[in-house]
């Protein structure tokens, strides 16, 4: 039953995708993409229905992991090379230890179950990358939220940046200005930033993240400042061992992909300083946040739109890349 779910998911997702076949179609012109959503048809059709069985099956067991593998994609681009699932060896230095990763990306075992069983099915087939970005879609579906066609074809990462990481990731005290340079910076708008940013309505994310956060109190003059909320949060992540204490990133309605956070950011209670930068920093910020309280489907149409371009981001640096046997080394 199980499966005729799966394939019943798969057959309504190809007839009613509006997407272009290829982002060469969807984003205008010859762009050297590669991309496309047929390119395992022939070579390995079974692959979407093996990583949305152990995507579901994950998900099922612990509701969490949604976001963990989602996540895993967006700390993967500005590259979408399957980097981040590289692991440090004596004379290789990989991004796992870099600090918005440290301690904080977790479902790397998801990812070795599904890689294992397309080895077995279709060995040297299937990219990791490609992995990632199937299981962000599927993660998100499975949490109530929007569906869409992914863009496959890209090839794994031969090396590794720490340092790239460091820099690249915009960290959790970002005002909308550095989070807007770093979206500008890889070809993604502001619009795109407010509309991935929309991740963060499932998942947790450590206290110790938070800590520019509860200083907010203290700007009572702003109409978005909950007092009550800083309260709450001060309360939970203050103290001794805050590396291991979490705070959901949506209180509301922590376990379904919604409009919910962006009603959070204007009643004053987005957990990271981030996040509610995008209703305190920037009136076009704001107004796209208020679009997205207003109108669930626009946010959901546009955060596909924001996937894909992203999905998209290092596909011209892939000639040199390869299909790892195993995620975590380079064959």
């Amino acid at each position: 039953m199980a499966m005729q779910l799966v394939l019943l998911f798969l057959v309504i997702l190809k007839l009613t995708s509006a997407f272009a076949t290829t982002l060469n179609d969807a984003y205008g012109g010859d762009t050297g993409c590669p991309f496309g959503t047929d390119i395992y048809q022939y070579t390995c059709p079974e692959a979407e229905a093996i990583i949305f069985s152990w995507v579901e099956q994950a998900v099922s067991q612990d509701s969490r992991m949604a976001a963990s593998l989602l996540r895993l994609h967006f700390h993967d681009c500005f590259g979408c090379d399957a980097s981040v699932l590289l692991d440090d060896t004596q004379d290789f230095v990989g991004e796992k230890t870099a600090g918005p990763n440290l301690n904080s990306l977790r479902g790397f075992e998801v990812i070795d179950q599904i890689k294992s069983e397309l080895e077995l099915v279709c060995p040297q087939t299937v990219s990791c990358a490609d992995i990632l970005a199937t299981v962000a879609r599927d993660s998100v579906l499975l949490s109530g939220g929007p569906t869409w066609e992914v863009q496959m074809g890209r090839k794994d990462g031969m090396t590794a940046s720490k340092e790239a990481a460091n820099n690249n990731i915009p960290a959790p005290n970002s005002t909308v200005d550095v989070l807007t340079a770093k979206f500008e910076n890889v070809g993604l708008t502001l619009k795109d930033m407010v509309a991935l940013s929309g991740s963060h309505t499932i998942g947790k994310a450590r206290c110790s993240t938070v800590s520019s956060r509860l200083q907010s109190s203290s700007d009572s003059d702003n109409q978005y400042v909950n007092i009550d909320f800083i309260a709450s949060l001060q309360q939970l992540c203050s103290g001794t061992d805050i590396n291991n204490r979490v705070a959901h990133l949506d209180l509301a309605t922590p376990a379904t992909f919604d409009n919910q956070y962006y009603i959070n950011l204007l009643s004053g209670e987005g957990l990271l300083q981030s996040d509610q930068a995008l209703v305190n920093g920037n009136d076009q910020a704001r107004q796209i946040v208020e679009t997205y309280v207003e109108n669930p489907f626009a946010f959901f149409e546009d955060f596909k739109d924001s996937m894909l371009k992203m999905g998209s981001l290092g596909s011209l640096t892939q000639s040199n890349g390869e299909i790892r046997r195993d995620c975590r080394t380079i064959n």
